[in-house]
């Protein structure tokens, strides 16, 4: 009696199928191939495009608004931070009328020493407000610092290179207002570029 050979089939489920709960959700079908129709994809399609540029315009209006008001308010914080430092170049150049330049460079050093970057700036402010003090002494012409320093020649004063450089920190401190980044590192060159200047000028 020959011997029966009995096939038997097994199923191999390999991984899982992520596909048909996909379309399900999407598309309301199981079959990529038989049931999903070009018209419910181009109908998926254009309801995401829609709905993403309305969200953009949403967005872009918003950032307008914000960027707007920004600015506006930024330009407030830069006049109030001007004001206040005209303010105390006055203060300073009222309280300090009459009083040593010795002692006047000793609360400029100080201001310099300390941990607070308003200090700096202040000392920056004082020591430019000292400079110009000097230079009027001196004879210089001018209205304001920057044209008594443009009527010097770097003949008459070596350090005026090291005036220029130290002026154009103390503008930056006067109009960058509370953007304006003062490290410690740069208000101490600084002060050693006003220092230069009142040597050579015979102020120290």
């Amino acid at each position: 009696m020959p011997d029966t050979i009995i096939a038997t089939t097994t199923t191999v489920r390999v991984g899982y199928d992520f596909l048909t709960p996909l379309l399900r959700f999407f598309f309301g079908v199981d079959s990529p191939v038989s049931n999903i129709t070009v018209a419910k994809i181009l109908v998926f399609l254009q309801t995401t495009w829609n709905v993403y540029v309305v969200s953009a315009y949403l967005l872009s209006f918003i950032f307008l608004y914000l960027y707007i008001y920004a600015s506006i308010h930024k330009s407030k914080l830069e006049e109030i931070e001007s004001e206040l430092i005209r303010a105390k170049e006055h203060a300073f150049a009222s309280v300090n009328k009459g009083v040593s330049q010795s002692n006047r460079l000793k609360e400029l050093y100080d201001h310099i020493d300390s941990d607070n970057p308003r200090d700096w700036k202040l000392g920056i402010i004082e020591a430019d407000i000292i400079l110009d003090e000097v230079l009027k002494q001196k004879g210089y012409a001018g209205t304001s610092l920057g044209e008594r320093l443009r009527s010097i020649s770097p003949t008459t004063l070596a350090s005026l290179d090291d005036a220029w450089q130290a002026h154009k920190v103390r503008n930056q401190i006067a109009h960058g207002g509370p953007d304006f980044l003062l490290t410690h590192k740069l208000a101490k060159e600084t002060t050693v570029q006003y220092e230069r200047v009142f040597k050579e000028l015979g102020v120290v």
